[in-house]
């Protein structure tokens, strides 16, 4: 009976799921990695073996077999090599009863005076327990394992994040690492598969969405609903309202809005998100769309869709927008541009100036045109660069005053028989369909990492020029989906 510490990321990436936990442990067939995964994996791999490079005297044991790398490892500290890398260590303990051996392999012992410090090159770069709580455990498993090999405790526990920064990982001891192995024993362990809600953030890029998203749209899983929380959908289904017909059956808004559900540390009921839940359950079930109102678009004779692309704050020192993409459709259109940010230490700056650059010309033009755009991202982010670096001459005010949140338009006029109100799930819904192969955001993002990376300029220019034409595509998306909501203003 073995662990590893690379079970923290089966739990904890791409979300938290105890349900895969289960399916890998039984074997099940996961989908292959995705580009995505391939290329995070890829410039780990590299981040890892440049930090690698830095060290002039190293042991390298990553070829050693397996089982002789904890002998070899235990022999290298005992000589008080200077830098060990990927080294190994075992040890026993009991989780939920029974006992197994634990398994690490840190990408870098280094020796300090007194003893090792341990440290492991991540690309991510935000290490903190929000962002990567599997980053934080499989260091404190290291510093236990260490610690029952060796006899004293690390020096200290760090990772190499993805900026090159050395950041220390507190070490309690592995307390909460091992509380987690227990976690994950017992899910490991359950007899049958267990019920595990799906959700559309929680789901996607997990390697078992092609085996349980499908079977929950079968059963009509409440999970599937729109605004019906991971809390609610396990308090639904424990109670045995377990489908959405069940759920229609026995409950009306008055009912539902006094259900209560887990709600972070505390309870909460379900208020006034039943009602809305109840209709999105209807339309889901009967396959079929409602209209509550004429959607309410301001008439022009031309709208500008506004588009961003960006970095998640797990992945970069900054919630960064690397491509502000717009492109004015209607009677008299416009070229597509993308504001590209640079990749020096002033392109998160130049991205924003070129971006001005372009509403302003575009404002020149057309006076107070409509920039269309999915959901609250692009407004917050206009608002979070006039924080950053200034408004001087009042253009960027000016777009927030002539932005038409469709994501909000669609939700307050339609009730779609979809799991998502995402700009993908209804442009597929209304008949979009997308030219390039690869169309979800964390491809793109993985590409505008690989273009950060990138020493080849040629290659940089093909990345850039890739991520333009995936912008490109989400303008026209929205395009259609406006033009969809606007035939049914007549």
């Amino acid at each position: 009976m073995r662990l590893s510490a690379t079970d923290f990321i089966t739990l904890y990436r791409p979300s938290y799921c105890d349900l895969r936990i289960f399916l890998h442990a039984q074997d099940v067939k996961a989908a292959p990695q995705g580009p995505y995964e391939e290329l995070l994996l890829k410039l780990g791999v590299r981040h890892e073996k440049n930090h690698l490079q830095t060290f002039a005297d190293v042991v390298d044991l990553s070829s050693v077999n397996p089982g002789e790398r904890v002998n070899r490892t235990r022999r290298e500290i005992e000589q008080k090599a200077t830098v060990i890398y990927q080294g190994s260590f075992t040890a026993q303990a009991k989780l939920d009863g029974t006992d197994y051996i634990i398994v690490g392999q840190p990408d870098f012992l280094i020796w300090q005076g007194q003893g090792y410090v341990i440290r492991d090159s991540k690309i991510s770069r935000r290490i903190t327990k929000k962002d990567h709580p599997e980053i934080l455990h499989q260091l404190n498993l290291y510093g236990w394992l260490y610690e029952k090999t060796v006899g004293c405790a690390p020096v200290r526990l760090e990772v190499h994040n993805g900026m090159g920064d050395l950041v220390a990982v507190e070490y309690d001891g592995a307390a909460s690492a091992l509380g987690v192995l227990n976690e994950i024993v017992r899910y490991r362990n359950v007899a049958e598969h267990f019920y595990s809600p799906v959700g559309w953030s929680k789901c996607t890029g997990c390697a078992y969405h092609p085996l349980c998203w499908p079977e929950a749209e079968r059963r009509g899983d409440v999970a599937i609903i729109p605004e019906v929380d991971q809390g609610l959908a396990r308090t639904l289904t424990d109670s045995g309202v377990g489908t959405i017909k069940e759920l229609l059956a026995k409950y009306d808004a008055d009912s539902l809005a006094g259900v209560e559900r887990p709600y972070g540390k505390r309870r909460q009921k379900v208020g006034k998100k039943a009602e809305r839940i109840l209709l999105n359950a209807r339309a889901i079930h009967s396959s079929e769309e409602m209209i509550l109102e004429r959607p309410q678009i301001p008439e022009h004779d031309n709208y500008v869709m506004f588009d961003l692309e960006g970095i998640p704050p797990y992945l970069d020192e900054l919630d960064k927008i690397y491509l502000w993409g717009t492109q004015v459709f209607g009677r008299d259109p416009g070229e597509f541009h993308g504001a590209f940010a640079g990749f020096g230490a002033d392109g998160d700056r130049d991205g924003w100036n070129r971006f001005l650059d372009r509403s302003q010309t575009i404002f020149e033009k057309y006076g107070d045109i409509p920039f269309v755009h999915w959901h609250v991202y692009e407004k917050t982010n206009v608002r979070k660069y006039i924080e950053r670096y200034g408004d001087s001459d009042g253009v960027a005010e000016r777009v927030l005053n002539n932005l038409l949140d469709l994501h909000s338009v669609t939700t307050q006029s339609l009730v779609l028989p979809l799991p998502s109100y995402s700009l993908k799930a209804v442009e597929k819904y209304v008949g979009f369909k997308r030219q390039l192969e690869e169309g979800r955001g964390d491809w793109a993002i993985a590409k505008f990492i690989e273009a950060t990376e990138a020493e080849d300029p040629e290659l940089r220019e093909r990345i850039v020029n890739d991520l333009l034409e995936y912008n490109r595509e989400d303008l026209q998306a929205t395009w259609t989906v406006f033009q969809w909501l606007k035939s049914k203003t007549a």
